[in-house]
């Protein structure tokens, strides 16, 4: 049985234009990695005990030369983490520099999809060259392969579950895929129902400004309530939870969340 509810508000998968290479900040060299930080974003080197409350913040459709890179901006001001759910087909030469960029501060890079496409109407061999050709060109510029699956629409059925071997990632959302919701809006939403082991899902589309608007406000206070901004791997970590990744149903909203949805 198919399963949906609100995920990306528009199937538009085409890329990020080209020439706007100019936005691409040059810190894709950044001195400290992630290596050198985590040993990996996946196996932190940081042990569980030293974590407390902690959030992690997640990015669907890049990667681009836009907006993503203002997003690194704000991470690395701010010494927080995230998780960015990439569609394969936005992957660039450009746009990649971006996504090794938000790599090397530690921030982890996960799989949307290549297409963006409606998957729970796929067939399992459609779902899994959608899957492997995003996760095959992410390991082609950071050197590892996607760990977690977001699906486009948060649009899921059993055939997705047999047929990809990576945990299902969902979120608390605040509709920032909408223009009409405006900035102080998608503030008050995410502070409204920030918890600990929460996942947020939030658009780093090439022209959602609100959203790189509202970060300036929503990465301070959370930090200011207690939170830690870490990955989704560092999340499951933190909380000594292994995400299930096998043909079971479930979909994470919060690491530690006990039903299947």
């Amino acid at each position: 049985m198919a399963m949906m509810t609100s995920g990306c508000g528009s199937a538009d998968s085409s890329t990020a234009a080209g020439g706007e290479t100019s936005a691409v900040t040059t810190a894709a060299t950044t001195a400290t990695t992630a290596a050198e930080t985590f040993g990996t974003t996946q196996h932190p080197e940081k042990e569980a005990s030293e974590y407390g409350k902690v959030i992690a913040l997640t990015f669907d459709d890049g990667p681009n030369t836009t907006c993503t890179p203002l997003i690194l901006d704000l991470l690395q001001k701010y010494n927080a983490r995230a998780s960015f759910f990439v569609i394969g087909d936005n992957i660039t030469e450009e746009s990649a520099q971006v996504m090794k960029r938000a790599y090397a501060q530690g921030c982890e890079i996960n799989n949307h999809s290549r297409t963006h496409s409606y998957m729970n109407k796929m067939t399992a061999e459609e779902i899994k060259a959608e899957i492997s050709y995003t996760s095959d060109l992410v390991e082609k510029y950071i050197g590892e392969p996607t760990r977690f699956f977001r699906p486009p629409y948060i649009a899921v059925n059993q055939t997705m579950f047999d047929s990809i071997d990576m945990p299902f990632i969902n979120g608390k959302g605040c509709n920032d895929w909408e223009e009409k919701v405006t900035v102080q809006q998608r503030i008050d939403k995410v502070l409204e129902m920030a918890e600990d082991g929460d996942i947020i899902l939030l658009h780093d589309q090439p022209s959602n400004y609100q959203t790189v608007e509202a970060l300036e406000t929503i990465i301070p206070e959370l930090q200011k309530q207690g939170f830690e901004l870490v990955t989704v791997s560092e999340l499951f970590f933190a909380k000594g939870i292994t995400p299930v990744s096998d043909s079971t149903p479930k979909i994470y909203t919060n690491s530690m969340q006990e039903s299947n949805w």
